[in-house]
């Protein structure tokens, strides 16, 4: 129970948070665009079983390779792809707290 709080606590709570912090004015469109990146999620449907909880995902999965992180935190760099950035960083670090938890 306490990893599935960490896990949508982060996916969830701390995106809204900043956003409000930093993208007060826009904050229901900033949202909706740092949660649009759960769309990285469907590299998920490629592996047998797709879901398997005791598997980590960060490494594992084609979005979720190491790789593929350097790509999400060059992202941060340009305004205008920092909201989206943002957002595949926050999932990769709430999949990264489910494997701290294995």
């Amino acid at each position: 129970m306490v990893q599935g709080v960490a896990h949508y606590g982060i996916h969830f709570l701390v995106p809204f948070m900043v956003v409000l912090l930093f993208y007060k004015k826009q904050w229901l469109k900033s949202y909706a665009v740092v949660l649009s990146t759960f769309v990285i999620d469907l590299d998920h449907f490629l592996a047998t079983p797709f879901f398997d909880s005791q598997r980590c995902s960060i490494d594992f999965h084609l979005l979720h390779s190491y790789a593929a992180i350097g790509v999400y935190l060059c992202l941060l760099v340009p305004s205008r792809t920092r909201l989206v950035g943002m957002g595949l960083c926050i999932h990769i670090i709430a999949d990264l707290c489910d494997c701290l938890f294995m």
